[in-house]
């Protein structure tokens, strides 16, 4: 297996990047009166989930530093699903839409909790 050289070859990564970009999208659409709370709130969380797994890749030389970022990029992940409720019982969303991302960020976070459990596979 060739090793991998940036976060950007990480599925995880391209994953969370991918989701954030679509909730990015879809949240065009949210009323006015939303931009400074739940749009910004959810757009915040989902590009969040994706930075700190570039920033835990950079880290790998330090295993707890790499977990704990880790950690936070499943946090975010969770924010994320949260205003996606928020998202689909304020009507702003369709529930086909709700469903699809929230099992994006179900994927997600599972693969992350993997990388933290062996974080000894990601050790340079």
């Amino acid at each position: 297996m060739e090793k991998i050289k940036s976060h950007r070859e990480l599925k995880v990564y391209q994953k969370a990047f991918d989701a954030a970009m679509a909730i990015y999208m879809m949240s065009k659409n949210f009323p006015k009166e939303e931009t400074y709370s739940l749009t910004d709130q959810i757009r915040r969380s989902s590009r969040s989930v994706s930075s700190n797994i570039s920033e835990a890749f950079r880290r790998q030389k330090y295993p707890k530093s790499f977990s704990n970022k880790l950690n936070e990029s499943e946090a975010e992940a969770a924010e994320a699903q949260n205003w996606l409720d928020f998202s689909l019982a304020c009507n702003y969303i369709s529930q086909e839409m709700y469903s699809k991302l929230d099992q994006e960020y179900e994927n997600i976070i599972g693969m992350l909790v993997i990388m933290q459990k062996q974080t000894e596979k990601w050790s340079i």
